[in-house]
């Protein structure tokens, strides 16, 4: 009934359909493939034949151009032809927006062109539309006679076509029948789909993207099943979270998206869309796919998997039932913990890093957004007056000898819990290895009847993810209903493959309402001493303030605790109508402290205003030169000069009573 993965209890690819896209082949277990899009003109040959060389000697197995009319599709050939005489055989993807004799041309030179339902034949000016049956199947036919043609030359020449669906330019037909919703977004894409086949056209990769990550999961989930039911098979998938941004928050946003569904073996291809020059996204996507190298072993034993019944709906999401105790579990927000049981001594200055500022004058501590709920001390004691919202976790040996101060919990392992009959008489912490079955037998059939137990629950093995879930849907199951703390640790060598562990490991639980709070743990001495994506973080304090940082941005990017201001911002394009990167950072440092408020940066009318989905204001490039500023979905200022945009821009949202002063 639920089922959309091969197996939610071990890694093991999803077998999808085989394309060939010009010397590559996708799907059908090959090798996941990594893929970058140009951001130079396409009409500036000598600028994208350059940039397409950095990206595929930075490792992009295709790179994708965009062709927005005719003139840009007919240049692809010149494009192409320069590549391959400096000895690139990389395959070429057209990006198609509302031209499809756009498409129909670069379909005869590039190796795959990318099609977006939602704007290929439909179009989007938010209106609502009321179809009868009659009628909606009248624009079904409309479809197929306009989108035909490019089957047929796909078809013709051995071009591959990716339907390429985004949450936020669904057209307006669809909306007025399905909604903004998941199942609206496949059923875009399967309408086309139904074209092809019919056709007996089958070289189709499908994608899924969104901003939100929970949105885009919930699509590729529901188009996996939709798939299956309907054909009995499934075509390749091409994975990607849309208007990630750039930095951190960009990683950490892509990896949840695209992480969640790797660990369930799904993806043939992924894109790591950054507000960054694209070769940067090339070692993002490196680090995501090699989680899997390993776990290949899974493969061999596709045929005879059974697949895992879950008690909850992965369609959509539903936070799991647990009681209330202290400031965790039922409605309350995640809490976050620092882990500072590695450090040598712990002062009121160390708290800086997770968000506490002391002010020895007045005596008062200053407590920031992105503040840490808890902080694990290990085996120390802490000496000095943490301010009121900070509570201490420590192992219970040393909670024992610090006679049970107030505000201090202890932290058992399995056997002394099972053993011991000391503990506070209102929050207890257990931690826990979802991979060790007997000791989890133990805990879980000794808490059963205890309200006032928070699990730690990490995994040790290959694929912690599956077995912390696996653990999760126990509890469902045997209605335990107590709070639960993501313990993540990473030990991998650099910060970006943290990033990508901590998003992956954690946002994919809590994608699916599993987890009361998040724990990120590390060794910042094997971290290697290198700066990665321009941050360094080998200190002990600066390593207290990445994990800190970390864990606020995946709740954040999960919408599942808000602490800062979000930015949906397009990863630029040829059709890009100014700086995207510059902007960006002029627009972050004057907003970056409205906590909440969602800002779209959208380099084109493509990218906006559907693309930016929720997002409370927009800035749209309109023309060169021209910015056009929406609240909402609804165009507010037109053709603003962009010398003055971003001011304008702080003036539409104090105007709608959204500024408050830093």
């Amino acid at each position: 009934m639920q089922h959309y993965s091969n197996s939610l209890s071990q890694y093991s690819r999803l077998l999808t359909k085989e394309v060939k896209v010009g010397n590559l082949l996708l799907g059908n277990l090959n090798p996941i493939l990594i893929q970058t899009m140009t951001t130079t003109d396409t009409m500036d040959t000598q600028a994208t034949v350059d940039q397409a060389i950095r990206c595929i000697e930075a490792g992009a197995e295709l790179v994708r151009i965009t062709a927005p009319s005719k003139k840009e599709a007919e240049n692809l050939l010149n494009i192409k032809s320069e590549l391959r005489k400096r000895g690139y055989a990389t395959p070429l993807v057209a990006d198609i927006h509302f031209t499809p004799n756009a498409a129909e041309i670069a379909a005869r030179i590039v190796e795959k062109v990318r099609i977006n339902p939602g704007n290929y034949i439909d179009k989007k000016k938010f209106e609502f539309i009321e179809y009868n049956d009659v009628e909606y199947n009248e624009e079904i036919e409309r479809i197929r006679e306009r989108f035909t043609p490019l089957v047929k030359i796909c078809k013709e020449y051995g071009t591959a076509m990716r339907i390429g669906t985004n949450h936020g330019s669904l057209s307006d037909r669809i909306m007025s029948r399905y909604g903004d919703t998941p199942i609206g977004m496949v059923e875009s894409a399967m309408e086309f789909l139904r074209v092809a086949r019919d056709e007996s056209y089958y070289q189709i990769i499908l994608s899924m993207k969104s901003s939100n990550p929970l949105v885009m999961v919930q699509a590729y989930r529901l188009l996996i099943q939709k798939m299956n039911e309907e054909f009995g098979e499934c075509y390749p998938l091409h994975l990607g979270v849309t208007e990630a941004g750039d930095g951190e928050d960009g990683r950490i946003k892509s990896a949840i998206g695209i992480g969640t569904l790797l660990e369930d073996g799904i993806g043939d291809t992924i894109r790591v869309s950054l507000t960054e020059d694209p070769e940067f996204e090339i070692p993002v996507c490196k680090d995501l796919v090699k989680r899997y190298a390993s776990r290949n072993a899974g493969v061999e034993k596709q045929e005879s998997e059974t697949i895992v019944n879950i008690p909850y709906s992965p369609f959509e999401y539903a936070r799991r039932a647990t009681f209330s105790i202290s400031n965790f579990g039922q409605h309350q927000v995640p809490v976050v913990m620092a882990d500072f049981s590695g450090a040598e001594t712990i002062t009121a200055i160390d708290l800086n890093a997770i968000g506490y500022t002391y002010n020895e004058t007045t005596d008062k501590w200053t407590i920031g957004d992105a503040a840490a709920d808890y902080i694990y001390s290990g085996n120390k004691k802490i000496d000095f007056a943490l301010p009121g919202t900070l509570k201490v976790i420590c192992d219970h040996k040393t909670w024992k000898e610090s006679n049970n101060s107030e505000n201090h919990y202890p932290l058992f392992q399995p056997s002394e819990f099972l053993a011991e009959n000391d503990r506070s008489a209102f929050m207890n912490f257990i931690s826990i290895d979802a991979q060790d079955q007997k000791s989890s037998d133990e805990i879980l059939h000794a808490i059963r009847k205890n309200d006032n137990i928070v699990l730690c629950v990490n995994a040790s093995g290959p694929s912690p993810m599956l077995a912390v879930r696996g653990l999760m849907i126990r509890l469902i199951e045997e209605a335990i209903q107590c709070p639960v703390i993501l313990s993540v640790e990473s030990k991998d060598r650099s910060i970006d493959e943290q990033l990508i562990h901590f998003s992956t490991e954690a946002g994919a639980l809590l994608l699916d309402g599993m987890g009361d709070g998040i724990w990120l743990r590390n060794d910042p001495k094997k971290i290697s001493n290198q700066q990665v994506s321009g941050r360094t973080y080998l200190e002990t304090k600066n390593n207290h303030q990445f994990l800190n940082n970390t864990a606020f941005s995946i709740l954040q990017a999960t919408r599942t605790r808000i602490s800062k201001t979000e930015y949906i911002s397009c990863p630029s394009c040829g059709r890009t109508l100014f700086d995207l990167q510059q902007t960006t950072n002029k627009i972050r440092s004057v907003t970056n402290h409205l906590k909440g408020l969602k800002i779209a940066i959208m380099g084109c009318i493509v990218n906006g205003p559907g693309e930016m989905a929720d997002a409370d204001f927009g800035y749209v490039g309109s023309g060169p030169g021209k910015i056009t500023l929406y609240k909402g979905k609804e165009i507010v200022k037109r053709n603003v000069d962009s010398d003055i945009a971003v001011k304008e821009l702080i003036n539409l949202i104090k105007e709608n009573g959204a500024w408050i002063e830093a």
